[in-house]
């Protein structure tokens, strides 16, 4: 659902300059049946050292029925161009996610 919101919006994306970039610990091969799939035209990366996913800090204990592993955190992060941080959501809402960035977005380039 995340991921078809940014697909939904990426036109208003491409008009801010911002790029939208996935990223999971899933194979290349699965990330593009994923990709094709949903039809996202944005990039996904696959990490599948979690290299990165560790030093953004989002590889981390889960919980879900009562049951811990590790995995993923739903976190996007806005980055701008010269490579800073500009926001972080850590809390997702994953109906309104793209909406809610693209706000942000026009907020942070006024």
């Amino acid at each position: 659902m995340e991921g078809c919101g940014f697909r939904d919006e990426f036109e208003d994306f491409k008009n801010t300059g911002y790029e939208v970039v996935g990223v999971s610990a899933d194979s290349v091969k699965k990330q593009q049946k994923f990709v094709e799939k949903y039809d996202f035209p944005f990039f996904m990366l696959s990490d599948e050292s979690k290299e990165m996913l560790i030093n953004y800090k989002v590889w981390a204990l889960k919980k879900f029925m009562g049951k811990e592993y590790m995995g993923i955190l739903r976190v996007t992060y806005i980055i701008d161009e010269t490579g800073k941080i500009q926001k972080v959501y850590d809390k997702v809402k994953t109906k309104t996610h793209a909406q809610d960035i693209l706000t942000d977005i026009a907020k942070i380039s006024s």
